[in-house]
């Protein structure tokens, strides 16, 4: 038996469930998360009909280029997410729930309970073993994914992050942001460095696989797609590691900004290579072209080789033309 693959979510992209023609063009995309839309994009007097659109969605396996299939919901305090949830949840192929507006630990709890009457059976604790073979195996745990939309939000961070076993990620959504801070959204991002970095933190030290950042509003023509990868460079430094996406030419910038360049990839296999054979003779800290290797690089180098397999990306290949690297 294989573990199930790390969740991986370079790109969310967001579908109005609105549109069954949207739905059915959502289903040829090659992309990490489809996130279908109960919530903004949404009228009103259409949420009735955008749920039950859902029900042939959910009742089919995804294609094999979607990894995840996920549904916004409306938010707790609109009254229409326990209608929402209980209708999703009967879907066979849902694999994650967006949370909008997640304030405090009670937003959660109260998605987490739903879904522990709902579903028992797809509890985090009961971890699906993929390729068992076993058609008795359970499915998946649900997952949960939280928006970071307001001041209160970034204050409860680490309750949030605590306060359910579903919780995978953390979404900053930036515009909904700058409404309740009264903030201006400028080219460079600045006003938003201490909740980025705020957030990003805090799902790191709550060990959540995913981190994803705010949606870059350029998408048309070379200048837009230059603007999207200088935003998604500048949140990968910051500690995230996928983009929210409003259109599909944006994907593809997303994937490949949130993976391991080649040149990351290979630096890394050198030095986990390296470090298997000093580890043999003993050594401790050793150098790589001048550089110093210590358990803090060689755990970053496992880190990126990880993800690197994650993405579908050759690390037996590479490591193959490396197998003779020797510490220095």
């Amino acid at each position: 038996m294989t573990m199930a693959a790390p969740i991986i979510r370079r790109a969310l992209m967001y579908v109005p469930s609105s549109s069954p023609k949207m739905l059915e063009k959502a289903r040829t995309m090659t992309v990490d998360t489809i996130a279908y839309d109960l919530e903004d994009s949404v009228a009103p007097h259409k949420k009735v009909e955008a749920r039950h659109n859902l029900q042939s969605i959910l009742s089919q396996p995804r294609p094999p280029t979607i990894r995840e299939t996920c549904v916004r919901i409306n938010s707790v305090d609109t009254g229409l997410a326990l209608a929402d949830l209980t209708e999703i949840l009967q879907g066979e192929y849902l694999d994650a729930i967006m949370l909008p507006k997640c304030q405090s630990a009670a937003d959660l709890h109260f998605v987490t309970d739903v879904i522990k009457h709902i579903l028992p059976s797809r509890h985090p604790t009961d971890r699906h073993k993929e390729g068992s073979g076993d058609p008795n195996s359970p499915k998946p745990p649900i997952s949960i994914i939280a928006l970071i939309e307001s001041a209160k939000a970034i204050q409860n961070l680490p309750e949030i992050c605590a306060a359910s076993p579903y919780l995978s990620g953390l979404v900053f959504a930036a515009e909904d942001f700058a409404l309740d801070m009264s903030l201006t959204r400028t080219p460079s991002l600045t006003e938003f460095l201490y909740v980025r970095s705020a957030i990003a933190t805090a799902a790191r030290a709550a060990r959540l696989p995913s981190t994803i950042d705010l949606v870059c509003t350029a998408y048309k023509g070379a200048q837009g797609l230059a603007t999207l990868e200088e935003e998604c460079l500048g949140g990968k430094s910051l500690g995230f590691n996928g983009k929210q996406c409003i259109h599909p030419s944006q994907i593809e910038v997303c994937h490949r900004a949130f993976s391991p360049g080649e040149k990351e990839v290979e630096w890394a296999v050198r030095v986990v290579v390296g470090d298997e054979k000093a580890e043999r003779a003993g050594r401790g800290a050793w150098t790589l072209e001048g550089k110093m290797i210590d358990k803090p690089v060689v755990g970053k180098s496992k880190a990126v080789l990880e993800r690197a397999r994650a993405c579908g990306m050759d690390v037996e290949g590479v490591r193959e033309r490396w197998r003779g690297q020797e510490p220095e």
